[in-house]
This record gives C-alpha cells, structure tokens and sequence, in this order.
C-alpha cells in the first residue's frame, strides 16, 4: 500500500470516527429533549453552556436510576383522590389553607411514591425525569404558595395555584397504578381510567369556581336524571 493510500485510509477513518461521535452526540442529545421535554430548555437557559446542561440532565438521570419507586395499592390511591377532593372543597371557605393543603398533600403524594422531599429543588430534580411536562406547574403552585405564605398572593393567584397543584397531582396518581407498568393492556387502561376521572375533577372544580360553569354542570345533572314519567324502581330493576 502507497503513502498516499494510507494517508487517504487514515483521513476516511478520521470521517467516519467524527461523523459518529456527531451521530452519537446528535443521539443523546434527541434522548435528553424526548425525557426532559420544556426542563431541558430550561436546563440550558441556567446552566452556562448547553454541554454543562446536559450533564447535569443526564446526572438526573443516574442519580434517578438509583431510586427504588413505589406504586400505590388501590387503598391508597383511592384515600389520595378522596384527600384531592376535600382540598377542593376547602377552598370555597378558605383558599390560602386550601392552597397550604394542595401543597402538603403533593408533597405527601411525591413521598408515597418513593421520592425526596426535605429540598424543594432537589426533589424537582428527580421528578424532572419522569414528569417534566408538568414540573412546571409545581413550580409556579409552590411559588404562589410561598407568596401566600407571606399574604403577598391574590386569590385568584391561589385558584390557579391549586390547578397547578392539580396537574402534577394527576400526572403522579397516573404514574402510581399498582401493576400499570408491567402490562401494556393495563396501563392502557389506566390512562383512560384516569383520565376521565381528572376531567371529572376539572368539571368539579370548574363548577366550583366558575358560577357559569356550576349552572352548566348543575344543567348537565338534570339532563342525566331520568324524565319525570319514568319509575325509579323500575328503571332501578331494568
């Protein structure tokens, strides 16, 4: 083999070893996007260069790996979809407690499923990896929450901190179903399970804190009920 053949063999591995480093970067890079979602902009917009982002993402990631999370038995899902309620309820007397409780009640929820909860941020950090698309909406409940604790938060500052704490909430009882993860059938199943129960929390609370919305739903109700002229005992029996 010539001088010249080599040089050209060495320059082509050369290529091919820079193209695949690209490649690989490119790879990981499209893999921290798909788990972190708006957290890795948010990631790269903090840290000083979108390299130092991307460490620290994939150290949430392995730090992630080393947690041993919990799903919720039926029991205890159900008593945290029972606890959810009462928060709501409470909100109509009381919305700065209400909002103190929503915020108790998350964190309680976040250490259920196996999560640290003595630092607010750190605790961000490990929910980024598997719910970052509603991370932010604990972000800004907590802020209006620590607002409120200094009576600097409006009340409708504190409505919508409670439907953010609603969100995240939801997207952790979702994450909770005892078994969901192991049968693609039942977490199919689920999903849809839980989802129409969030959208009937967020007809709830929109009848709550919406007069309209509560003469909608109230409107609702009665087309549901049965026509006068029928029997309840014998619509009961058919």
């Amino acid at each position: 083999m010539s001088t010249l053949q080599i040089v050209v063999l060495l320059l082509v591995l050369v290529v091919l070893a820079v193209a695949g480093a690209v490649g690989w970067q490119v790879m990981r890079r499209r893999s921290l996007r798909q788990t972190f979602g708006p957290e890795y902009d948010r990631a790269v917009a903090e840290e000083p260069s979108r390299g130092a982002a991307e460490r620290e993402l994939r150290e949430r990631e392995r730090r992630h790996a080393e947690l041993t999370l919990r799903p919720l038995n039926p029991a205890d899902r159900d008593r945290f979809a029972e606890q959810w309620q009462a928060v709501q309820a409470q909100f109509v007397e009381d919305p700065a407690a209400a909002v103190v409780a929503g915020d108790d009640l998350v964190t309680r929820l976040v250490k259920a499923r196996g999560y640290p909860t003595a630092d607010f941020d750190d605790q961000l950090a490990y929910l980024s990896v598997e719910h970052a698309r509603t991370l932010g909406h604990y972000r800004d409940a907590h802020d209006i929450f620590e607002r409120g604790q200094r009576r600097e938060a409006s009340t409708e500052e504190l409505r919508q901190a409670l439907v953010h704490y609603r969100a995240i909430f939801a997207d952790l009882l979702d994450a909770a179903d005892t078994g969901a993860d192991d049968n693609p059938a039942d977490r199919n199943g689920a999903a849809r399970n839980n989802g129409a129960a969030r959208n009937a929390v967020e007809r709830d609370e929109a009848a709550q804190y919406d007069p309209a919305a509560r003469n909608a739903a109230a409107d609702n109700g009665a087309a549901r009920r049965p026509a006068p002229d029928h029997d309840p005992e014998e619509h009961a029996h058919a």
